[in-house]
C-alpha cells in the first residue's frame, strides 16, 4: 500500500464508507494522512461535577435528560442533565439537535467543553461527547477531533488512519535537510504520527510548527520563483518627463497626500526600467488610488502608450471611467468605457478607436478581455480590486501587449504585512495610508434593533440638512428560513410608512445593468435620498453628498466588509456616520466593536486575520486554493523564518526538482498567486 491506493483498499473501509469519504474530497490514503485533525480534546484531566470550576473542564457522566426546541428560525437549543456520583449539572448545545439521539441514558461519555456562566445558571457550552467504550485503553491522552464528515463519525476516522500508522512512519522527507537541520523542525512522519496519534500537549506543538513551516516555504519559494521570472521580462521602456506630471498635479482641485506623492513617483519610476513592473498598490477606503492610476496613464500617453484599466462591476468601470475623464481629458487624452452595456454601433466604434490608438485609456470589466479587442500599442495595464479577478482573467488582458506591459494591481482592502509577504511575495507593494485633507473621521456606533426608531430620527435629521443615506441589507429577496433583512421587504417598508416623505432607491445585483446605472445616476445626482441596496456599492461608489451608512444586520458581514461599506460615506467636508444595526438584542461581537473603535483599516485588516484568517482579505476562492491547513498568516516569525530559508534555498541554487513533492507543490503556488 501506498500514498496514491484507493482508501477503498483499507481495511474498515467498505463501498459505502469510501463513498462518503470521496464526497468530502478523501479519495486516496494519502489524501485522509493529510486531513488533520481541526482540533485535539484533552481527556487527561478529569473532574467530578462537584469540584468543577469555570472555564475548560472534561467531565465523565451519563445524560439523564435531553431535549430541543427552536428558539427562533434557524436556531435550535438542545439542553440536557448530565449526572455522576457526585451531582448534576446543565450542558447546552446550539444548532446540534443530533445529540439528543446520541446521548443514549445508559451510557457514559466524556464531554469536553466551557464550563461558564450563561443565562442566570452555569452549564457547559458545546461540549464534544466521547462515547467511554470507543475510547482507547488508556484515557489519559489528547484525542484529535476532525471536521464533520456527513455520515461519518470521527472514531471511524480515527480507526482508519491507526490502519495507517505503519505507512505514516515511513513518510518520505519533502524538505531539504538543511533546512530540517537549521529550522530545529522534527521531521514530516514524526509530525503526521504527532497530529494523528499525539501524546503530550508538546507533540502538537511541534507537528503544527513543522507542517506550518513547510506550507509557508511552499508559498514563499514560489513568490521567490516567480519574482525571478518577472526580472527576466522585457517591458516596455515609458520615459519619466517631469513637465507633464507636474502640469498634471498642478491642474488637479485638491493637494496630493505625501502618501499619493510616494507611490506615484515609485510607478513613475518602474516606467523607465527595462522589467515590467509588478506593483501592487493597497491604500484605505477613499485614500485616492484612482488618481495615482490617472497620473501615471497621463505620462504612459504622453509617451504614445495605451492604459487598460479592469473593474470588477459595471458601477465601478463607469465610476473609474467619470473620474479619470474628468483628469485627463484638460489634457486632451481620450477615455473609453467597455462593459457589457455597450453595445452594436457604439461597440464597434470603441473597438475600432482602441485598436487605432485614438482611444488612450480603456476602461472596462471582463469586457476588455475578450478577443474581440485589440489594442493599438498597450503598455501600462492598471486591476483594481484585483482579487476578484483569476489569474487567468489577469493573464489574459496583459497578453494584449506585444512586450510585456506595466502592471499596477490595486486593492482598498488593505492587506496585513503578513498576508503581502506570503501571498503578494513577488509584487512591489506601494501603501496610501493617508486621507486628503478635510476630511472628518466616520463616526460609527453600534445600535440594537430595539433601538431602531430613535436610528431612524438621526438619519431623517441629516436627510433635513440635504444629506444622503444607504441602508445596507444582506439579502436580496426575503427569505422563510431565516430573519436577515432583505432588500425589498426594507424598500418597500421604508417607502411606505417611516420614511414615505423622502424619496427612496432600490438597488442589487439582479438588476439589469442599465436599471443600476440610472439608479445610481440619480442618487449620485441628489434625487434619491435613501439608496436602500445590498453590497454591490461596498467598493468604488463615491457619492460625497451621502454622510450616512446604515448596515442591518451587521454581525452577519466580516469586519472587512463593514469597513469597506463604511468607507462610502465621508467622501466630504460634512461629518459622517456609520450605524451598525445587529440582528438581535444580545451583546455584540468582537468585530463589531472593532469597527466601532478604529477608522483604520490597516489595523482592522490585522485584527480581521486574527479574527476570520485570510478568506475575507484575500478573496475567498484564491484563498480557499491555497489550502493552509496549519500555518496561520498572523504567525510573522514563522513567516519570517521561511521566508529567509526560501531566500536561502533560491541562493544557494540548489534544483527544485531533486524534491519531487516539494517541486510540485511550489509549483501549484506559482501559478496560483503569479500576475503575469
Amino acid at each position: 500500500m501506498n500514498l496514491l491506493s484507493p482508501l477503498r483498499n483499507v481495511k474498515g473501509v467498505g463501498e459505502k464508507t469510501g463513498e462518503q469519504f470521496s464526497q468530502a474530497g478523501i479519495h486516496t490514503v494519502g489524501d485522509l494522512i493529510t486531513f488533520l485533525p481541526r482540533t485535539h480534546e484533552d481527556f487527561s484531566h478529569i473532574t467530578t461535577i462537584a469540584n468543577i470550576a469555570p472555564g475548560k473542564a472534561t467531565i465523565k457522566a451519563k445524560c439523564e435528560s435531553i431535549t430541543t426546541r427552536p428558539v427562533r428560525r434557524g436556531l435550535r437549543i438542545t439542553t440536557a442533565t448530565l449526572a455522576d456520583e457526585t451531582g448534576k449539572l446543565q450542558a447546552v448545545w446550539f444548532n446540534q439537535p443530533y445529540r439528543a439521539t446520541q446521548l443514549k441514558p445508559d451510557e457514559e461519555f466524556y464531554f469536553s467543553g466551557d464550563f461558564e456562566f450563561n443565562y442566570n445558571r452555569y452549564q457547559l457550552t458545546n461540549p464534544s461527547a466521547e462515547k467511554v467504550s470507543d475510547m482507547p485503553v488508556q484515557t489519559d491522552r489528547l484525542l484529535p477531533v476532525y471536521r464533520s464528515i456527513k455520515g461519518l463519525k470521527t472514531t471511524l476516522v480515527r480507526k482508519i488512519l491507526a490502519e495507517l500508522r505503519p505507512l505514516i512512519t515511513m513518510l518520505p522527507e519533502t524538505l531539504p535537510s538543511t533546512i530540517v537541520k537549521n529550522q530545529k523542525l522534527i521531521s514530516r512522519s514524526d509530525a503526521f504520527i504527532a497530529m494523528h496519534f499525539p501524546k503530550v500537549s508538546e507533540d502538537i506543538e511541534k507537528a503544527r510548527e513543522r507542517l506550518g513551516f513547510e506550507e509557508l516555504f511552499e508559498l514563499l519559494l514560489a513568490s521567490q520563483l516567480n519574482r525571478q521570472e518577472n526580472a527576466k521580462l522585457k517591458g516596455w521602456h515609458i520615459p519619466f518627463e517631469q513637465s507633464v506630471v507636474k502640469e498634471f498635479v498642478a491642474k488637479l482641485p485638491f493637494a496630493l497626500t505625501g502618501a499619493q506623492r510616494l507611490a506615484a513617483w515609485e510607478i513613475l519610476q518602474d516606467f523607465e526600467k527595462a522589467v515590467p513592473m509588478n506593483r501592487l498598490l493597497q491604500g484605505d477606503v477613499g485614500s485616492g488610488k484612482t488618481v495615482v492610476a490617472g497620473l501615471a496613464a497621463r505620462q504612459a500617453a504622453h509617451e504614445g502608450f495605451q492604459t487598460a484599466l479592469m473593474a470588477p462591476t459595471e458601477i465601478l468601470a463607469s465610476q473609474h471611467a467619470e473620474t479619470l475623464q474628468k483628469l485627463l481629458s484638460p489634457f486632451g487624452v481620450t477615455v473609453g468605457l467597455l462593459t457589457g452595456s455597450v453595445k452594436g454601433v457604439a461597440r464597434k466604434t470603441l473597438y475600432a478607436a482602441i485598436a487605432d490608438g485614438s482611444v488612450q485609456v480603456v476602461v472596462g470589466t471582463h469586457a476588455l478581455i475578450q478577443e474581440t479587442v485589440s489594442f493599438y500599442k498597450l503598455g501600462f495595464v492598471v486591476i483594481d480590486e484585483q482579487h476578484r479577478f483569476g489569474v487567468k482573467q489577469r493573464q489574459e488582458l496583459l497578453k494584449k501587449s506585444k512586450h510585456m506591459p506595466h502592471l499596477l494591481a490595486m486593492t482598498a482592502t488593505p492587506i496585513p504585512r503578513s498576508l503581502a509577504l506570503t501571498v503578494y511575495g513577488e509584487l512591489d507593494i506601494s501603501i496610501l495610508n493617508e486621507l486628503p485633507k478635510g476630511r472628518k473621521p466616520i463616526k460609527t456606533k453600534i445600535w440594537s434593533p430595539n433601538s431602531r426608531a430613535q436610528l431612524y430620527e438621526l438619519v431623517d435629521m441629516e436627510l433635513s440638512e440635504g444629506r444622503q443615506a444607504y441602508v445596507i441589507c444582506s439579502l436580496i429577496d426575503n427569505n422563510p428560513d431565516n430573519e436577515l433583512k432583505s432588500v425589498q421587504v426594507e424598500y418597500k417598508k421604508l417607502q411606505n410608512s417611516i420614511f414615505k416623505h423622502r424619496k427612496i432607491g432600490l438597488l442589487h445585483g439582479k438588476m439589469k445593468s442599465d436599471e443600476k446605472e440610472s439608479v445610481m445616476s440619480d442618487f449620485a445626482a441628489g434625487s434619491i435620498d435613501i439608496l436602500v441596496s445590498t453590497t454591490v456599492v461596498e467598493v468604488g461608489v463615491d457619492v460625497p453628498n451621502a454622510t450616512v451608512m446604515l448596515i442591518e444586520d451587521a454581525d452577519r458581514f466580516g469586519l472587512s466588509q463593514l469597513h469597506q461599506l463604511r468607507g462610502r460615506v465621508g467622501r466630504s467636508v460634512y461629518q459622517s456616520y456609520c450605524y451598525l444595526v445587529t440582528s438581535t438584542s444580545a451583546k455584540p461581537s468582537e468585530r463589531l466593536r472593532e469597527v466601532e473603535r478604529s477608522n483604520d483599516g490597516f489595523y482592522l485588516a490585522e485584527v480581521d486575520l486574527k479574527l476570520r484568517g485570510p478568506g475575507e482579505i484575500y478573496g475567498r476562492s484564491q484563498h480557499g486554493a491555497l489550502n493552509l491547513q496549519i500555518a496561520t498568516l498572523a504567525d510573522t516569525k514563522l513567516i519570517k523564518r521561511a521566508q529567509d530559508a526560501a531566500k536561502a534555498f533560491v541562493a544557494s541554487g540548489e534544483d527544485l526538482l531533486n524534491y519531487k513533492e516539494l517541486a510540485a507543490a511550489v509549483q501549484y503556488n506559482q501559478r496560483l498567486t503569479t500576475l503575469n
